[in-house]
């Protein structure tokens, strides 16, 4: 059989009719739906805001970037899965300027630890599934002797006013003004809150955590004096309600861009000013109100469970969009599992269940975007975690440094997790370290797992 070789002007033909034939069947799917004849089935809540909607560039043959838009990664040996979805994302066209953190590993479109910052669109999976996963200290006003004399006090009161676990909810709902917002801005968002609601408070499963621990302040920072304090840390997001949103307006920039090729699928973005993109940064900028009232409700409540002050809070999102200026002009930058970390801006850094976090302050480096690491990151997946590691080796290493865990999954363990000294030490020109965080009584789902 005769070999026939490919001539470039042919692929780009074929690639072309591709996409037109995607755009086409994309333009009839909505056409029969409109007019009430139904072939195949759109998600529910498609049916009202993509009704009759079209690509924006039907047939329009996708085209990257010459040369990757400039980026910079922090820290050595990098998973080269995290490397090439960077600069795929830095192929895009709407890519202004890319940035790696130390803690990155590969995730789905950016990779966990990517910063990148386009012109005039907003990418769902670049701000992550989790929309809003962020961070919350608070240094009670209790003597640092607690963690060990009322240990069973502070288990009590995080096992009393929070809730862990996939789907986790509260039959008696909380209360928070979050709630009386227009949660009618999309379709989507006013089908979930209900749900919302029900999960208002709760903590979730994977990575996320309550613990308490020591906040040592090597001099005075923060409005404290120089000292050893009691602090609680937590760490979640919007729960399944941002899931949803993320799956949902995923899927419709998917839709939209049909001429993107498989590799940065996950990478499709929606217009700034569209009716699609307004809505997504609508949906985005409610889950991150959420995401942080649920941080505000747990420690309040464990606040007034143990009849306690709040001398000092901190907090960041993690997991996020955001329109800032940089180089003189106005961009989005995403940061998926990355912290923001612009000149004087205070922030938290964790470990892992065993292993310190830092509250850190910005020092706004241009070439990162003001952004730093959200953590130490995986050193291994949660699949290779579970087959790898043994509670039989993490429990010495919790015991060596007097942690007591209440409750988290295999795959959670601190072997499963790079060394967070040198993800602190390959980010020194990015932020300097306030106080150090060390984790005493930790409270995680019990089975890991992603959140839902």
């Amino acid at each position: 059989m005769a070999c026939v070789r490919q001539h470039p002007a042919f692929v780009d033909r074929v690639q072309a009719f591709s996409a037109q034939l995607c755009a086409g069947v994309f333009r009839t799917c909505f056409f029969l739906e409109k007019t009430g004849r139904r072939w195949g089935k759109l998600h529910p809540r498609w049916r009202g805001e993509m009704k009759g909607r079209t690509s924006r560039n039907p047939g329009k043959l996708f085209m990257k970037r010459d040369t990757p838009a400039p980026w910079k990664q922090w820290g050595d040996n990098l998973e080269e899965g995290a490397v090439e979805q960077m600069r795929n994302a830095c192929l895009l066209p709407i890519a202004m300027i890319g940035a790696l953190m130390p803690d990155a590993h590969q995730g789905y479109g950016l990779p966990i630890g990517g910063v990148l910052a386009t012109r005039g669109a907003v990418i769902p999976y670049a701000v992550g599934m989790d929309i809003a996963c962020r961070m919350k200290l608070s240094v009670l006003d209790l003597p640092v002797s607690s963690l060990k004399d009322q240990q069973e006090r502070l288990k009590r009161a995080i096992l009393e006013e929070t809730s862990f676990g996939v789907g986790a909810t509260f039959r008696k709902r909380k209360q928070h003004p979050v709630m009386d917002d227009s949660w009618s801005i999309t379709r989507i968002t006013e089908s979930l809150k209900d749900k919302a609601w029900s999960q208002l408070g709760t903590s979730g499963s994977g990575n996320h955590f309550v613990e308490f621990g020591e906040l040592v302040l090597e001099r005075d920072e923060l409005g404290l004096k120089a000292g050893v304090y009691l602090a609680l840390l937590s760490h979640s997001g919007s729960r399944g309600s941002g899931n949803e949103v993320a799956t949902h307006y995923s899927r419709i920039a998917q839709l939209l861009r049909p001429e993107l090729p498989k590799e940065m699928r996950n990478l499709a973005w929606l217009e700034l000013g569209s009716e699609e993109g307004e809505g997504y940064w609508s949906a985005m900028e409610l889950m991150g109100r959420y995401a942080a009232a649920n941080h505000e409700l747990i420690h309040r409540a464990i606040a007034t469970n143990l009849g306690v002050a709040v001398l000092l809070d901190v907090e960041n999102h993690h997991n996020f969009a955001w329109k800032e200026a940089h180089a003189g002009e106005d961009v989005v930058v995403h940061r998926k599992g990355a912290t923001p970390a612009a000149a004087g801006v205070v922030g938290v850094i964790p470990g892992s269940m065993a292993t310190a976090g830092y509250v850190v302050r910005g020092k706004g480096n241009p070439a990162s975007l003001s952004s730093a690491s959200h953590g130490a990151g995986r050193r291994m997946s949660r699949k290779a975690a579970k087959e790898k590691c043994s509670w039989s080796e993490a429990s010495v290493f919790l015991a060596k440094r007097g942690v007591t865990l209440i409750s988290g999954g295999l795959d959670e363990v601190p072997m499963a997790y790079k060394d967070i000294e040198a993800v602190m030490a390959a980010q020194s020109d990015l932020v300097e370290i306030v106080a150090r965080f060390n984790p005493k009584l930790v409270k995680m789902a019990p089975g890991g797992g992603a959140e839902g």
